[in-house]
């Protein structure tokens, strides 16, 4: 620890997330944890953000006296060793963070960050992270590296329980996603209409995912195109692209039938980058391209995403922050789901029933049912939408007051 004298005179804070991937729901949640961090430490924190795409974390995150950006190798062994002996206090911030939905080598990027720092008596909490579903190995994994940490705060009462259902002994608290709370600048409130003058045409979102490119798969060698950074490849075959065909295909013709029956303007929402070849997919199938715009994380930062999000009429997402994003502005929206996040999330709205639909079962009359149904009961919805995202910014707002607690009781210097 340094001494009062020098400009950092706050904890070394290490922030192991999933940085610098042009994700808007980890932009979010990234720049909230910071802005909690700073709140509790003051000014003489220094905050670490190892990333593996350094001009992309910058243009959102400033590098400063009390903040600095680490490019990380892929194969992250040893960085993360080193990285962890260096700091007084380590935490893990990605949402999807006890989990093997997108990758295991996500997972065991967190749970070895972890490993490093109880091994060296380094404290270590998750916070407002999730947990979903894992294999057999991966369970046992989380089982008994997870259980060491000092503190574990999940965004749900449900994520909860699946980690003491695995055994994992950590103290835990249930919360809510740190995101509810983030807040768009206010220049960027009108953006919308800045960017596509629709002539009083209602808006309705699409947050589409490529589930069949999931998961990552650690692999020495592969095709160019499926390659996501090395060691690391999408899942590829004949049957995971004709069902992705099948995806396109059918966001395309309810873009186009909203289009046709409701006179919509159709905006294609790219959370991550990843999401823009699917989202191109659907462009060029759809009758009426014209009539719809793509909004992407590659171009717009989470300010920006999140003020659009804000303005639709309707949204139908796969993406988890689209839904908490838009929740602000009690958006009416359908999910299409392919893991624990969203149904999770919509049972605690009480909206699962009816607004949830699982991406294997969903096709074009179910979609457009659902999203008559949503219209017709839309003043009701917005109601339970409204009370929903209170409760859970209300559970946000804990999140800074465990870290503080935390902090006290690991005698690391805070501003109270």
């Amino acid at each position: 620890m340094r001494g009062s004298g020098s400009a950092v005179s706050g904890p070394r804070v290490l922030l192991v997330g999933y940085n610098g991937a042009n994700n808007t729901g980890a932009e979010a949640l990234l720049l909230s944890d910071i802005a909690d961090f700073l709140h509790v430490f003051g000014p003489g924190v220094s905050l670490t953000v190892p990333t593996l795409n350094e001009s992309n974390l910058r243009r959102y995150v400033t590098e400063g006296a009390h903040l600095r950006i680490v490019p990380i190798s892929p194969v992250f062994i040893r960085p993360v060793m080193r990285l962890v002996a260096s700091h007084d206090l380590v935490v893990l911030v990605e949402g999807s963070t006890y989990m093997d939905t997108w990758t295991s080598a996500l997972l065991w990027y967190f749970l070895w960050a972890t490993r490093c720092a109880t091994s060296r008596g380094i404290p270590c909490i998750a916070y407002a992270v999730d947990a979903g579903a894992l294999s057999p190995l991966n369970r046992r994994l989380v089982r008994r590296i997870a259980s060491a940490t000092d503190m574990i705060i999940v965004r749900s009462a449900a994520a909860a329980e699946r980690l003491r259902g695995w055994g994992v002994t950590a103290p835990l608290h249930d919360t809510a996603d740190n995101a509810f709370n983030f807040a768009p600048r206010e220049r960027d409130l009108d953006l919308l209409s800045r960017l596509w003058p629709r002539h009083g045409r209602p808006v309705v979102g699409i947050a589409p995912v490529d589930f069949a490119r999931w998961p990552v798969v650690i692999r020495l060698w592969g095709g160019k195109e499926s390659c996501y950074r090395w060691p690391y490849y999408f899942s590829h075959s004949k049957s995971r692209s004709a069902a992705a065909d099948r995806m396109a295909r059918m966001l395309a013709a309810f873009a186009d039938w909203l289009v046709e029956s409701l006179g919509a303007a159709v905006a294609l929402f790219c959370m991550e980058e990843l999401d823009q070849p699917m989202a191109q997919r659907i462009l060029s199938m759809m009758r009426h391209p014209d009539a719809a715009m793509t909004f992407s994380a590659q171009r717009l930062d989470a300010s920006q995403m999140t003020a659009v999000l804000r303005s639709l009429d309707y949204l139908v997402t796969s993406r988890f922050h689209a839904a908490v994003l838009s929740l602000r502005a009690s958006v009416p929206q359908i999910a299409i789901g392919h893991d624990l996040r969203l149904p999770t999330l919509y049972a605690d709205l009480g909206i699962r029933d009816e607004f949830f639909l699982e991406h294997r079962a969903v096709d074009l009359d179910v979609l457009q049912a659902r999203f008559d149904d949503m219209r017709v009961r839309e003043v009701e919805l917005r109601r339970r939408l409204a009370e929903g995202h209170a409760a859970h910014a209300g559970r946000a707002a804990q999140n800074r007051l465990l870290l503080a607690r935390f902090a006290r009781q690991a005698a690391l210097r805070t501003v109270e």
